[in-house]
């Protein structure tokens, strides 16, 4: 079957590996549909894996397939059924597991697409413990971006940051995909919301997701603009993933008391901090890593409801994925790019 495996640093290649054999106890074998690209991929693919790795490696961390096979002691899922997949391999037996804190596995065995084999290739058998199952509304794309993308969102923002309706929140690169996620997650429980996008461009389309006040990176320092927006109140949260490139800005935005929640950095993992600012503006820096299932479902559900929607940029065949790549290390996107595998 096919599948799309890095071979070197920047180097894709499409290749024939052999079929998954049939489910184990526990598992079932997915067909895989779409695998929505993330910056985890584009880590990945410039070789900044943090971890010992083995290539060839199969990419792709975010993805939703059919039910193809269902092997013993497995219940609750039927052939031809959608879902979507947890990105890492959790042992399922530590206390976090058992309390549905997925996301802090004592002994997680790695992330799917960056150190195990991803998810761009035909099928694959997991635990059947790690699909969620898609509920009727929800199409292929909606369970593809769901375990990294809204759940992401949703864990940071409502397990972590605690938004509540009423609060002002500043949402750093509106147009990439957890972006967009958080703006519509934001306004609809009835937030004010900032973002920032890199192009004028993209000022309108950020406004129709729900902004209330876009701004020009590139052309105004969004930390002035924000407190101009804000009358030098502040907001109440800060969605930050960019690093550090926005993290002193960042800061500055942030009204006392405001919260700072964080999964990301894309331009940087080191950067400064003003620790007087921090105590004495009893400012709280939260980081937030991946989502727990629950998240999942719960993101779900919000898309059959028709609260959501995934924002797609476009939809490519493995062929493509080096473009696809290079896109997103540019930011040069509005929303998901979707691998169609199936």
């Amino acid at each position: 079957m096919r599948a799309l495996q890095l071979v070197a640093d920047r180097k894709l290649e499409i290749t024939d590996i052999p079929p998954p054999p049939p489910p184990a106890h526990g598992e079932v074998t997915v067909r895989i549909g779409a695998v929505a690209l993330n910056h985890i991929d584009v880590w990945g693919w410039r070789g900044m894996a943090f971890a010992k790795r083995k290539l060839p490696l199969v990419v792709g961390a975010e993805a939703s397939g059919t039910i193809d096979a269902v092997g013993p002691g497995v219940s609750g899922f039927v052939q031809g059924q959608l879902v979507a997949i947890y990105g890492a391999q959790t042992c399922g037996l530590c206390q976090h597991c058992r309390e549905g804190r997925d996301n802090l596995c004592a002994h997680v065995g790695g992330v799917h697409g960056f150190h195990l084999d991803g998810f761009a290739q035909e099928k694959i058998n997991l635990p059947a413990r790690l699909l969620v199952p898609a509920p009727p509304g929800v199409d292929e794309i909606g369970a593809a971006v769901t375990p990294v993308t809204f759940g992401t969102v949703e864990h940071m923002l409502f397990d972590n940051a605690r938004l509540q309706p009423g609060e002002t929140i500043l949402v750093h690169a509106g147009g990439s995909g957890i972006g967009s996620a958080a703006i519509q997650l934001a306004k609809r429980m009835g937030c004010t919301v900032i973002t920032t996008v890199g192009s004028d461009a993209k000022i309108e389309r950020a406004k129709a997701l729900g902004a209330d006040h876009v701004i020009n990176y590139r052309e105004d320092r969004f930390e002035g603009a924000v407190r101009k927006i804000t009358k030098k109140r502040g907001v109440d949260v800060v969605f930050e993933h960019v690093g550090a490139d926005t993290w002193a800005g960042s800061m500055l935005c942030l009204k006392r008391g405001g919260r700072l929640v964080t999964c990301g950095s894309t331009s940087g993992v080191s950067t400064n901090m003003n620790l007087m600012q921090l105590f004495q503006q009893q400012l709280r820096i939260i980081g937030s890593f991946g989502c727990r299932m629950e998240n999942m479902a719960n993101a779900m559900q919000k898309m059959a409801a028709g609260v959501v929607a995934p924002v797609v940029d476009t939809s490519v065949g493995f062929e493509d994925i080096d473009t696809a790549l290079r896109r997103m290390e540019s930011r040069d996107v509005f929303g998901k790019i979707i691998l169609r595998v199936g």
